[in-house]
């Protein structure tokens, strides 16, 4: 099958796929800890990287109709949450493009602190 490419979006605070460890995104993206998922608490992002994601489904959730993909690891396929393709409500636009992980399916750890030419 040839070897998979992850991406690595540095940061000090990283976000993992829980099953296998692969960093998916950074403290720095995250933008709200206040979403609800299958599994319990979900936090949403900006950029995530190191996803595969389904087919567009229409879904009915609790802030209105939204066309969504689900979201898995790139390296060991585990479900992670979703992707927000479009909301039918205008209030809900700012969701489009960003991601939902949710909180029980990845592990938060220390990532590395970046300075910058002082070494």
């Amino acid at each position: 099958m040839g070897r998979i490419f992850l991406d690595h979006i540095g940061g000090s605070r990283l976000f993992s796929c829980a099953s296998c460890d692969t960093i998916l995104t950074n403290r720095s993206e995250l933008i709200s800890t206040r979403f609800t998922g299958a599994t319990g608490r979900a936090f949403l992002f900006n950029k995530v990287v190191n996803l595969n994601y389904s087919e567009v489904q229409d879904r009915v959730m609790l802030t209105g109709r939204h066309m969504v993909r689900d979201v898995s690891c790139k390296n060991c396929d585990a479900k992670l949450g979703w992707i927000y393709e479009f909301a039918t409500e205008e209030n809900q636009r700012y969701k489009e493009g960003r991601v939902i992980l949710e909180r029980a399916l990845v592990t938060e750890s220390d990532g590395m602190e970046e300075h910058m030419g002082d070494d």
